[in-house]
């Protein structure tokens, strides 16, 4: 019961955040593939979610692993006979797994086979004492906080059985070997397919231009209400630059509540809903200056991955990112994007851009080449976790 209670909750917020058709879809594709076949391999990716978040840490690698010679498949927690995948595999990979009676029985099997076992996270959530009091718990409903009582798969990595774990910065990777673990850093990247949207958008972005020219176009893209809070900590950049520039415009995506001030603005705040990732690409290309605010030192923020960074990328769209430690990583301040810390720097580096678009053109191509060469599974070079694997592949 526990478990369909959390499934109901999970769903009702993906209706809150993505809105009716396309949260119905996201449901919808998440019920079918519990009946999924899942084909015999090496590697195994065992999720509970259909999300963006399942999407880049177990379909997106898998299609690394599998461009790597190492055949991976996914598995969602909702299919049926979970525990038969067991014979077909020698590492199992569980991302953001509820531990219920099914996933148990699962584990158990895998340990009476001697079978590896990684724990994989791309974000804090796993510690129930810090997440709790976190805004992004805070905003959930009461079935959803369920999920999260014990920590997202805190079970699975405080299993002493459980040496290893993958995740996507850093920050995470060093919050892990706290535990004692091994830890790979895997980082997310765009799958081919999404190589392709990008790819077709990019090629398209001098025609939108000339259809319409009249104003700039700063994007902000929200995954949940909880980015309410990092939102918030360009309010005061933004107010003053839309002030003082009239074809300056917000084109902002996904469910955010913004500052009653910039609602003076009126219709040059474009509001777009949470959008698939065909779309989501398309309205990348839309925009001329995309921005990527988080709470500097705030650790749920600091584990953030740079995904922001290299899907604007791929689409030639320049970024102004928080100076987080993830963001320092990847970003090469003025080269590829630019980074900052506080209103006055936010409002220097947006303006620069604002400017000038062959700077913006120079720094989005600069970010595209970035992407093109780090940033995809077509092109991953995480030779240390491959030969990781194969190294439990050949016992």
């Amino acid at each position: 019961m526990k478990t369909l209670l959390i499934k109901i909750g999970k769903a009702l917020e993906v209706f809150k955040r993505d809105g009716i058709l396309v949260g119905f879809r996201r449901n919808w594709k998440g019920f079918w593939r519990q009946f999924s076949s899942v084909q015999p391999g090496d590697v195994l990716f065992v999720t509970d979610g259909v999300g963006d978040s399942a999407l880049h840490r177990t379909h997106h690698i898998a299609e690394e692993l599998n461009l790597n010679g190492i055949k991976a498949s996914v598995a969602t927690t909702h299919g049926f006979f979970l525990s038969k995948h067991v014979d077909g595999f020698k590492v199992f990979v569980f991302h953001r797994t509820l531990h219920t009676k099914k996933i148990a029985k699962m584990i158990e099997k895998i340990k009476s086979q001697g079978k590896e076992i990684i724990f994989d996270t791309d974000d804090l959530v796993y510690d129930a004492e810090y997440f709790k009091k976190t805004e992004a718990y805070k905003s959930m409903n009461s079935l959803q906080k369920k999920l999260y009582e014990n920590g997202l798969g805190s079970e699975i990595l405080n299993d002493p059985y459980v040496k290893t774990c993958t995740t996507t910065t850093s920050f995470l990777a060093d919050k892990l070997r706290e535990k004692g673990k091994t830890v790979f850093v895997v980082p997310n990247k765009l799958s081919k397919k999404d190589l392709e949207i990008a790819e077709e958008v990019y090629n398209s972005r001098d025609i939108m231009r000339l259809r319409d020219n009249r104003a700039k176009r700063i994007g902000y893209f929200s995954g949940a209400a909880t980015n309410n809070k990092n939102f918030a900590t360009v309010n005061d950049a933004l107010h003053s630059l839309m002030k003082k520039y009239e074809d300056l415009e917000l084109f902002l995506v996904g469910h955010l509540d913004i500052d009653s001030k910039l609602n003076e603005f009126g219709d040059r705040i474009k509001r777009h809903p949470y959008a698939d990732r065909e779309q989501h690409f398309k309205n990348l290309g839309f925009v001329d200056i995309d921005i990527a605010p988080l709470e500097i030192g705030d650790a749920f923020c600091e584990a953030k991955s740079e995904i922001k960074f290299f899907e604007a990328g791929a689409v030639g769209v320049p970024i102004v990112a928080a100076a987080t430690q993830t963001f320092k990583e990847a970003i090469e301040d003025g080269t590829d994007g630019f980074l900052a810390n506080g209103t006055e720097e936010w409002m220097e580096k947006l303006e620069k851009l604002i400017l000038s678009e062959p700077l913006r053109n120079k720094i989005g191509e600069k970010a595209r080449e970035k992407v093109l060469q780090k940033y995809s599974t077509m092109n991953a070079k995480n030779e240390e976790y491959y030969g990781f694997l194969r190294s439990k592949l050949q016992g």
